[in-house]
């Protein structure tokens, strides 16, 4: 079983990068609801996307800060101005791209449906017809029961988490959502479990306001690099383990 190791030394260090931009930090967008990528631990948000949001910020040459919010929010708060940068698994959808520029993808993940551990009934998407699913407002998942599922009756939540309790209560009969955050809730709820059916797949990126180049090409910038001298790597296998414990890496590490 997977145990998370945090190192509040490590992050302090992960987050103070020294400012080349007059001061300024660099406002990323997130639901901290969603690990391997982003949960709280502690006082910190921490996961797969801070520590690739830690090092775009430092190949910008600004210090990070990172704005917990609604996922449903976000693109709203970046079109405000409240966010520079959203890194929060989001998928590059069509839809979105009219309001949001996206970088090049960082990660495709496919998608999920948890049920209760004594449900005999749901072998895969077809069994969902007619029942009601939960999902995390505004994301792939919300679209994907909406108009694909027949009949289905959709019950959108503000996080993954928040449709997790209300699958165990038996709020709910099932919910869709990505694989990796789909195995860590069923890890640390052993009363649920995963049904296995690939019926579709996400490509995720970092998505900036319409217009802002400067930032979208560094943080394309900095993806590429990660993948090509191994810090990617690194990150996927740190946070997302075949076996053994996840960790959060320090500064150091990368």
């Amino acid at each position: 079983m997977k145990k998370i190791l945090l190192s509040f030394a490590a992050l302090f260090a992960l987050a103070s990068f020294s400012c080349s931009k007059g001061g300024k930090s660099v406002r990323l967008g997130t639901n901290a609801a969603f690990p391997p990528f982003e949960w709280i631990e502690g006082n910190e948000v921490v996961g797969f996307d801070i520590t690739l949001g830690n090092l775009i910020a430092r190949d910008y040459g600004q210090e990070l800060k990172v704005v917990d919010m609604s996922f449903d929010g976000l693109i709203a708060a970046l079109q405000a101005g409240s966010i520079d940068f959203i890194a929060s698994g989001m998928t590059a959808t069509d839809e979105r791209r009219k309001n949001v520029d996206f970088s090049e993808p960082y990660y495709s993940s496919k998608q999920t449906i948890i049920v209760r551990a004594d449900n005999k009934d749901t072998a895969s998407v077809s069994d969902l017809k007619k029942k009601s699913v939960g999902v995390q407002a505004g994301t792939t998942g919300e679209i994907y029961a909406t108009e694909e599922i027949e009949g289905s009756q959709v019950k959108s939540f503000k996080t993954v988490i928040d449709a997790a309790l209300a699958l165990k209560n038996g709020a709910i009969e099932s919910i869709i959502v990505d694989e990796l955050p789909a195995k860590e809730i069923v890890r640390r709820n052993p009363e649920l479990k995963i049904v296995d059916d690939d019926f579709f797949t996400d490509e995720y990126a970092i998505a900036v306001k319409k217009g802002n180049k400067e930032l979208l090409d560094s943080i394309n910038k900095t993806i590429k690099t990660i993948k090509e001298n191994g810090v990617y790597k690194k990150m996927l296998d740190s946070y997302m383990p075949l076996e053994g414990d996840m960790k959060i890496l320090s500064a150091g590490d990368l």
